[in-house]
């Protein structure tokens, strides 16, 4: 590793740019999970959840590849990501009832990792480009991330507070994610072959569509029950 060549400082910006580019959804996750703590813990919760996705990602990032390539893994991914959206509007309506369930710094951090994990799987093929098979790099690229992602998930959260709708756009946005997913998957695309890409946006707006109707029916559902 020569600090002194051009080309690490040019694999070096490559790998952080392309993580803060590709971590835009990542930060709207970790703010909607952070949302439901308390106010002097939502900061802890977004540094640790977000350290802790980074290192994950790290791994994910040397075994990309590999994972990519097994087919039915995206289909599972795509499914965890709709459950999370729809769960992260139920938890949005019961802070708007004052009446949210209890909500730990460790299930928040929960979260984060396992969005952040499913929404990876694509995104660490473009860092894994960058980095060129240099791990020192990797993780060096990825580390001075952490502060970016961090910050931004700051200012969404405190956005968030004073606009709701954004977290329905965010849960929104999971399904988006997940019906790409679904749709891209390897073991999916052996039965149905090469789709255009008009299949996978229409699968993405069904996708976010069902998310925030599954989302509102189980808010109006919880609502009649405890009427």
């Amino acid at each position: 590793m020569d600090l002194a060549n051009t080309a690490f400082w040019t694999a070096l910006g490559s790998i952080v740019l392309a993580n803060i580019l590709l971590s835009g959804d990542n930060a709207v996750v970790i703010a909607l999970a952070a949302r439901g703590l308390p106010p002097e813990h939502q900061k802890k919760a977004i540094v640790l959840g977000s350290v802790a996705a980074i290192i994950m990602r790290v791994l994910l990032t040397i075994v990309a590849v590999k994972l990519l390539t097994l087919p039915w893994l995206k289909v599972v991914g795509g499914l965890l990501l709709l459950y999370i959206g729809v769960d992260l509007l139920l938890d949005d309506d019961e802070v708007h009832d004052h009446a949210a369930r209890p909500v730990s710094i460790a299930s928040a951090v929960r979260i984060i990792l396992v969005a952040d994990l499913v929404m990876s799987l694509d995104n660490v093929l473009a860092v894994a480009a960058a980095a060129q098979g240099n791990t020192p790099l990797l993780v060096i690229g990825l580390a001075i991330s952490i502060p970016l992602i961090v910050f931004g998930s700051t200012m969404l959260l405190k956005v968030m507070q004073r606009f709701p709708i954004i977290i329905t756009a965010g849960a929104a946005l999971l399904g988006w994610l997940a019906g790409e997913m679904l749709l891209t998957d390897p073991g999916l695309r052996r039965w149905t072959g090469e789709l255009p890409e008009t299949a996978a946006t229409a699968a993405s707006i069904v996708g976010a569509a069902f998310v925030v109707l599954a989302g509102k029916w189980l808010q109006r559902r919880a609502a009649r029950s405890s009427a």
